[in-house]
């Protein structure tokens, strides 16, 4: 039996917003977009790793109450959720590019731990580390 992880999701606050800024700024390629009534199953996926994709949703029935919701969308907002890892060849140079694209970093890259890496959040708050590969 093979088992395995395809797909993770996080919360955002507009799918639209959040489409834009993985794709556009990141250079992430939409798998899948369908919708169900008010239900949209959104996925992205980077084009180095075909078999994962990261979930775009909002938080809403039928996975959570109005309350829920509501309370989901304010501690992402704050930053509250666990950072993503994007890890790539030089970050400096990566980090260059993504300015240049829109992205708005809250930390430059710093050298640390045998490593460099960056931070930036996503338009609805959900925090990102850019980390250089080890060689």
């Amino acid at each position: 039996m093979s088992q395995g992880i395809a797909v993770v999701g996080l919360y955002v606050h507009d799918q639209d917003e959040a489409l834009g800024f993985y794709v556009g700024k990141l250079g992430f390629q939409v798998h899948t977009d369908a919708r169900n009534g008010d239900y949209r199953w959104l996925t992205v996926q980077h084009p180095e790793q075909p078999s994962f994709q990261l979930g775009l949703f909002t938080p809403q029935a039928p996975l959570v109450d109005a309350a829920t919701a509501q309370a989901l969308r304010e501690a992402v907002a704050k930053g509250a959720m666990p950072p993503l890892v994007l890890v790539v060849d030089d970050c400096r140079a990566a980090y260059e590019t993504m300015r240049a694209r829109g992205v708005e970093f809250t930390q430059a890259p710093t050298t640390r731990y045998g490593s460099t890496d960056a931070s930036f959040r996503d338009p609805s708050g959900n925090g990102w580390k850019l980390i250089e590969a080890r060689p």
